[in-house]
């Protein structure tokens, strides 16, 4: 699929890729890639093996600057990631794309951007915009579920939380470093070390690794807000364990002079006076049931109860 970048992008069948008539996007297969990149005269020959992409980077060439993007499925951050690779120069910008992920966003910048002053270095902006477009409603859903999973910790209704703590731990982890590269290629655009770009258009490209640097200071914060729930769990669960251990540790102090009554009576030595008593028994029965009072005041004043 071609286009030409006008006031949005037009569809050609077979644009001019000399430049003549404008700035170009290109989508191709990579079977179309290599069938055409002689076409397209950047100086490079880069057989592309999509499996083998495995994060977002751009190098630069003498006659092009070339890269590839890893882009986490946002309704699946810990599954596999859509891989495609780009090369561009100052006359427009190659997508060698299997995933039809290219495709579906040129479709979403199709269709809801005008420009006013197009050119590559907008488009390009527009494109990478698309690709965390969402990101920020995802990161403060994550933070409203942390939010949450924090409130019923501390009010005693969550069930070990560690599972979906680690998972979101986990993705963002994923996010954070997705974010890197992509400042890395933003502050690879904004160099400009080939004079692709119109100097005063890569504001674009500092626009956007401000907001990706966000992106990441948010996600970053997230992370540590997620340990922080990890420990606080697990701090609940030693306060539980420690009032658990109290507990046992009071009532095992109830009944120890009870143990010691029982054991000191039931030796039955024959000359133990108590034992032919009359009132024996009810005695020991009021002195355990005093036993258990004054212990029971004792704690409560202590606040031990």
């Amino acid at each position: 699929m071609y286009y030409y970048i006008k006031n949005t992008l037009e569809k050609a069948k077979s644009p001019d890729i000399s430049g003549k008539n404008g700035q170009y996007v290109a989508v191709l297969t990579s079977a179309e890639w290599l069938e055409n990149r002689d076409k397209f005269d950047m100086g490079i020959e880069m057989d592309i093996d999509l499996s083998a992409v495995h994060s977002t980077k751009a190098e630069v060439n003498y006659d092009s600057l070339t890269g590839t993007f890893s882009v986490p499925d946002r309704d699946n951050i810990s599954g596999p990631n859509t891989n495609f690779a780009f090369a561009l120069d100052e006359k427009g910008i190659v997508f060698i794309d299997d995933s039809g992920f290219v495709d579906k966003t040129i479709g979403c910048i199709i269709s809801s951007k005008r420009w006013t002053v197009p050119s590559l270095e907008r488009f390009i902006y527009d494109f990478l915009e698309q690709i965390v477009a969402r990101d920020q409603i995802i990161l403060e859903r994550v933070d409203k579920e942390l939010d949450t999973i924090e409130s019923n910790i501390l009010d005693g209704e969550e069930n070990d939380p560690s599972q979906r703590v680690s998972r979101i731990r986990s993705d963002l982890r994923d996010m954070r470093i997705h974010y890197e590269q992509l400042l890395d290629l933003g502050q690879e655009l904004e160099e400009n070390e080939n004079d692709f770009f119109n100097e005063n258009n890569t504001r674009y490209f500092h626009l956007f690794t401000q907001r990706i640097s966000r992106l990441h200071d948010l996600t970053s914060s997230l992370r540590e807000y997620s340990i922080q729930i990890r420990d606080l769990y697990q701090s609940q669960l030693d306060i539980r364990q420690n009032r658990i251990m109290a507990l046992l540790t009071i009532i095992t102090s109830i009944f120890m002079p009870l143990t010691l009554i029982a054991g000191w009576y039931g030796m039955n030595f024959k000359y133990m006076p108590e034992l032919e008593y009359k009132w024996a028994y009810p005695a020991v029965i009021a002195v355990s049931i005093v036993i258990v009072i004054v212990s029971l005041i004792f704690f409560k004043k202590k606040k031990w109860l």
